[in-house]
């Protein structure tokens, strides 16, 4: 491909989205440059405070389980008090307990804090895929969710870097800068973003009904419940890249350095191809990709079987990778299709709660297989996961109509203007 073909396929990648939804992706980038806690929080408790693997382990599931929380919650609060508002408070709070978090010395206070940095970092998630859905198009969801997705890797795979030279210097140096720069997002998000929150519709004597989407009715939606149960087993899988796959390498008597290099090739092709392959599934029809993603998922990771030199596991990397590319920005989309414009924060906690979950489960899952039955069991089991996804995925969307721009909704649902705050 020519440089000239390569600036008109960039322009053309970030042509037409509105500047709110520029905004928002700046913070997303800013908050990822930061992250700080989640990259070397083990290395912090063992390594410079001393404490067991086993108390590592423990905190790092404390972690998850404040993320677990807060899913639900951040996402009754999207609905109910706005996308603006619950940024404003998610953020603000990540960037308090984490810089809280630096100074905590008492085993059982880092553990209690830890669970609140957890739970205040996984609460904009929510907040932001319903902010993001309200502002762009339908037609161009699929781009600017892959293009957020972009972002978040970018920023992690520039922190993850930076992070291990702060940390010679000083964990307490890293854990201020996080504070900081998620403080500089919370600022982002109170000058440049407006509310996104549809208006609620009125009765004939002009007041607001009753609210219509309540937690019971994301549960009672049989299709997308099943879409989150589906997004679990996905996230079960692609969790083994950072909890499976460290321990087999291991005990194949690989290094760290080893893991790192292989892993590494994630990190690479998410930022050098997510907006390539974008385009390329773009128009494409959902199911199909979903279907495709889980396929490379399961497979990709089932194919760690065989793998016996470091350049072997990173071709298996390259395979699942692969299928992340497609199902992040296309499983987005179907989230938003199937979301009523009034629940969008409701169906997006509930959504983003499949993946805190696997994040719970994969270790235990994973240190359960390998412990008893070995590495190979492991790979197997994600080869038979995957497998069951594409199943699954198949057969929940043969209801539903084709759709070339994965996300676009029918034209009966109302979008929202979005309106200064």
């Amino acid at each position: 491909m020519s440089l000239a073909a390569l600036r008109r396929a960039a322009r053309e990648t970030v042509s037409g989205l509105p500047r709110e939804f520029w905004w928002l992706w700046t913070s997303t980038l800013v908050n990822r440059l930061g992250a700080f806690v989640s990259t070397f929080m083990a290395l912090y408790l063992t390594l410079d405070r001393g404490y067991s693997a086993t108390y590592a382990g423990l905190v790092a599931s404390l972690y998850g389980l404040g993320g677990v929380v807060s899913s639900i919650g951040s996402g009754v609060l999207t609905d109910r008090i706005g996308r603006r508002p619950t940024l404003l408070v998610a953020q603000s709070s990540t960037a308090a307990s984490v810089a809280l978090l630096g100074f905590m010395h008492d085993p059982v206070a880092i553990a209690a804090v830890a669970c609140l940095v957890g739970a205040a970092s996984n609460a904009s998630r929510p907040a932001v895929q319903a902010m993001m859905a309200d502002i762009v198009r339908p037609e161009d969801r699929v781009r600017a969710f892959s293009l957020n997705y972009w972002a978040i890797n970018l920023g992690f795979a520039i922190s993850s870097m930076a992070a291990g030279f702060i940390a010679e210097v000083s964990y307490r140096a890293g854990f201020l800068l996080e504070a900081g720069m998620t403080a500089v997002c919370a600022v982002v998000v109170f000058l440049r973003l407006p509310e996104s929150r549809p208006t609620a519709p009125t009765t004939a004597d002009g007041k607001e009904p009753t609210e219509a989407v309540g937690l019971r009715t994301v549960l009672r939606d049989r299709r997308f419940m099943s879409v989150v149960g589906l997004s679990f087993l996905v996230a079960l899988v692609f969790q083994q890249g950072s909890v499976g796959l460290p321990v087999a390498m291991g005990e194949a008597g690989f290094t760290p350095a080893d893991y790192g290099t292989a892993i590494a090739v994630n990190g690479f092709l998410i930022v050098a191809l997510q907006i390539p392959v974008t385009r390329l599934i773009e128009h494409r029809d959902a199911k199909r990709l979903l279907v495709v993603s889980s396929i490379l998922a399961g497979y990709g990771f089932g194919l760690t079987a065989f793998a016996g030199s470091v350049g072997v596991f990173a071709l298996t990397v390259c395979v699942w990778t692969l299928g992340e590319m497609i199902n992040a920005p296309t499983q987005t989309g179907l989230v938003v299709r199937l979301s009523p414009v009034q629940g969008r924060g409701r169906y997006q906690g509930m959504y983003i709660l499949s993946w805190a979950v696997a994040a719970l489960v994969a270790p235990l899952m994973s240190g359960f297989v390998i412990d008893h039955f070995g590495a190979e069991w492991l790979w197997g089991m994600c080869a038979v996961v995957g497998t069951g996804a594409a199943v699954g995925y198949g057969a929940l969307m043969r209801g539903l109509p084709a759709s070339g721009a994965m996300g676009v909704e029918t034209p009966a649902a109302a979008e929202p203007e979005v309106s200064a705050a």
